[in-house]
């Protein structure tokens, strides 16, 4: 009995803390974290790992041995999706999403025709990137690469979103892969931003070089499945993060105005650099506001593009940011 007790807390660990040891550092080794996730430090040995535990009800496998509890809880906390969720406040949420990567061990199999759209939006986000690059060298381009998967990230929310009947999004980030949202998720004429890094459409001399960066955007989009969706990027002043609390007022004037009964009719999405989310605390102060009659929105999905060459951050630095916390309204 006290060794199922032990193997509950190792199970316990790995919800809170597996998200410290995964592989989600293409670059180089993690930092160590301690105490790590060995069994040692849950009162168990190696004579255990075949010794089969009742606490593998806990986790959905049924009694299992603890090797396989293991390698199931590696599976789903420690390997390329990190997932942190243990301080959510309402048990009915831990438990939804702890049904939810359980049902393929958080390693999503996507047919082969999903793998093509996918494959085709990270050609889009490349071939826009690496023509940038090659067309106007030498300006301030903001590049997206290393984070090109922030494309089919996007274009599977809103498609997703779209799906379970969001009719607005609201969107803010800040200048890097800007004008590659723009043109693959909005729609916006690549002709249109060539143009503008070009210069002819801002001759005025009140117009700084990188005003293209600054700029808004609304368009009207059919998602896959035939839905129509208006999607609105957030004109962003220098001060980064200060769109975020921008976004929050535009989604949630679309909601009083438009949806008042139903406010998951509008999603707001802040994009995030990894620098500024540190260093700004504007972030954490619209966070706080998250639930507040005056000020909610129903829920932000935050994305943190860190493709670590943020202009201030130290990457050791970066590792401990507090967590940007996904605000989604779960059923």
């Amino acid at each position: 009995m006290q060794k199922e007790f032990q193997v509950i807390r190792l199970i316990d660990g790995y919800r809170s803390r597996g998200h410290l040891f995964t592989k989600t550092n293409p670059v180089r080794e993690r930092r160590q974290y301690e105490p790590t996730l060995s069994i040692e430090n849950f009162g168990l040995m190696e004579a255990d790992l075949d010794t089969v535990f009742n606490a593998g009800d806990i986790i959905g496998i049924g009694p299992s041995t603890l090797r396989e509890i293991i390698n199931h809880l590696t599976s789903i906390y420690c390997d390329s999706i990190g997932v942190e969720y243990m301080y959510i406040r309402k048990p009915e949420r831990i438990k939804w999403i702890q049904n939810w990567i359980n049902v393929n061990d958080n390693h999503p199999n996507f047919n082969p025709e999903r793998k093509k759209h996918i494959l085709k939006k990270l050609n889009q986000a490349v071939s826009f990137e690496g023509f940038l690059h090659t067309k106007y060298v030498g300006q301030k381009r903001f590049s997206l690469e290393g984070n090109e998967s922030l494309i089919p990230a996007l274009d599977v929310i809103v498609e997703r979103a779209a799906e379970m009947g969001v009719k607005q999004f609201v969107m803010g980030m800040a200048h890097r892969g800007r004008l590659n949202v723009l043109t693959n998720i909005f729609g916006k004429s690549a002709k249109d931003i060539f143009s503008e890094f070009d210069g002819k459409d801002y001759e005025q001399e009140i117009f700084d070089g990188d005003v293209k960066y600054h700029l808004g955007w609304i368009s009207d989009r059919m998602s896959d499945n035939g839905n129509q969706i208006r999607m609105n990027i957030a004109p962003n002043p220098s001060h980064l993060e200060t769109v975020g609390a921008v976004v929050e007022g535009i989604a949630r004037a679309k909601q009083d105005a438009h949806y008042q009964d139903d406010f998951s009719k509008v999603l707001p999405i802040v994009v995030h650099g990894d620098a500024a989310i540190a260093g700004q605390g504007l972030v954490y102060e619209v966070v706080q506001m998250a639930s507040l009659d005056g000020y909610r929105t129903g829920g932000t999905i935050h994305i943190v593009v860190n493709n670590r060459i943020g202009f201030t951050t130290n990457y050791l630095d970066a590792e401990v940011l507090p967590t940007v916390r996904m605000l989604v309204k779960l059923p």
